[in-house]
């Protein structure tokens, strides 16, 4: 099931960001209405979680099982279909999470 909502939501880019930004606000709402975030601080403090994740994400399912054929060109060690959108879909799911374990975490460290 999750598999085809995920197949859904990353049909195009323009769906696959409408699918991120649907995830992300929650998070975000809540760390400004529950934490007392400004948004600007909320929103820079996700960026650089979700950036950050992205880079732990991106090794997922990259490995070539040899059936895909080589293009001319084409670095040896490059996936051949690398699923970015779903990694993106991925990546701000596990972002949400850990964005708000962080902000949770700030009134035990006095922030």
């Amino acid at each position: 099931m999750l598999d085809r909502l995920l197949a859904r939501a990353t049909v195009s880019i323009p769906r696959t960001l409408l699918a991120c930004l649907v995830l992300t606000l929650p998070p975000l709402a809540i760390a400004i209405a529950g934490f007392g975030l400004t948004a600007f601080g909320a929103g820079a403090l996700y960026f650089v979680v979700w950036w950050t994740l992205l880079f732990a994400v991106l090794p997922f399912r990259a490995a070539e099982d040899g059936s895909e054929a080589r293009i001319a060109g084409q670095d040896p060690g490059a996936p051949a279909r690398p699923q970015m959108r779903r990694k993106a879909v991925w990546t701000t799911l596990i972002s949400d999470a850990v964005f708000l374990m962080a902000v949770a975490a700030f009134p035990l460290a006095g922030l």
